[in-house]
């Protein structure tokens, strides 16, 4: 499997062909374990209240465009209160 930031930088190029079990390694990397990782969603927990949220969905071994959008934002955010 490739790099965090390989898969990253993927996903920004094309966030419509993302793996499930990619997005889900990049999110583990920024947010920690899941809090919930009930039947195909994973929701993980963010330093802010609000959006962007972080809650994953396997569709059939793909992630969900929006979901891969909302996965950035909350990194760009994430990056940003970081100073990264």
């Amino acid at each position: 499997m490739p790099s965090v930031s390989k898969i990253v930088e993927a996903m920004r190029h094309n966030p419509r062909n993302v793996r499930y079990l990619e997005l889900l390694k990049v999110c583990e990397y920024y947010f920690g374990t899941a809090r919930q990782s009930a039947s195909s969603h994973a929701v993980f927990r963010t330093p802010w209240a609000g959006d962007p949220r972080v809650n994953i969905q396997n569709d059939s071994g793909k992630a969900k465009e929006y979901q891969v959008r909302q996965v950035l934002a909350a990194i760009a955010r994430l990056e940003d209160v970081h100073g990264k």
